[in-house]
C-alpha cells in the first residue's frame, strides 16, 4: 500500500455543551479534567439568541483537543462505552467521526462523582492522510485533491480495522 494513502488520527475533540447554566459548565469542565488530565477551554456564544437567553461572549460550553494520535487509548475507552457500535450517520463524507456518550460513568476507568452528577459528552474524531498539511499551511496553501480525501467508506474501514467497530442499524 502507498504510505501516502495510510489513514491516521489527526485529533480527538471532546465537547460538553451547558447552555447558559454556569454551574453545569463548571461540572463539565471538571468532568473533562478528570477524564483526560488536561484543562479544557470554555466556548463562548457568537450570536445573540434572546429566546434562549444567549448573548455574544457568554460561556456556553467547554472543549478540549487531543492531537496526533495520543488519544488512541482514550478513544478505545470511549468506543467501549458505546459497545463498539457506531451508526453510518456518525461518519461524514470528509473522514470525520462524531458520536455522543449519554453518561460518563459508562466509560471504563471513570467512577461516579457526586459533585458532577450525571452528564454526557460528545466526541469527534478527525482523520487525515500524510499530505493534508497543504490545506492548512501558511505559504503555498492548496486544495486537497479529490483522490486524496477520505471517504465515508474509508473512514468506516479504518475504524473497523483499528478499533473493531461494528456498524449498527439506523434508528
Amino acid at each position: 500500500m502507498n504510505i501516502m494513502k495510510e489513514i491516521r488520527i489527526e485529533k480527538l475533540t471532546l465537547n460538553i455543551g451547558a447552555g447558559k447554566d454556569q454551574v453545569q459548565l463548571e461540572k463539565g469542565m471538571a468532568l473533562l479534567k478528570n477524564l483526560t488530565g488536561i484543562d479544557p477551554v470554555k466556548t463562548h456564544a457568537r450570536k445573540r439568541i434572546p429566546e434562549w437567553g444567549l448573548r455574544p461572549g457568554l460561556p456556553i460550553g467547554c472543549k478540549l483537543t487531543i492531537r496526533k494520535g495520543t488519544g488512541k487509548e482514550l478513544l478505545k475507552r470511549l468506543l467501549d462505552a458505546k459497545g463498539n457500535v457506531l451508526r453510518k450517520s456518525n461518519f461524514d463524507d470528509n473522514g470525520n467521526i462524531s458520536f455522543g456518550i449519554h453518561e460518563y460513568i459508562d466509560i471504563a476507568g471513570i467512577e461516579y462523582d457526586p459533585k458532577i452528577g450525571v452528564m454526557g459528552l460528545q466526541a469527534c474524531v478527525t482523520l487525515e492522510r500524510p499530505g493534508f498539511r497543504i490545506k492548512r499551511r501558511a505559504r503555498g496553501r492548496a486544495h486537497l485533491p479529490k483522490c486524496h480525501r477520505i471517504t465515508q467508506q474509508e473512514a468506516i474501514g479504518f475504524m473497523r480495522e483499528q478499533f473493531g467497530v461494528k456498524i449498527g442499524e439506523e434508528e
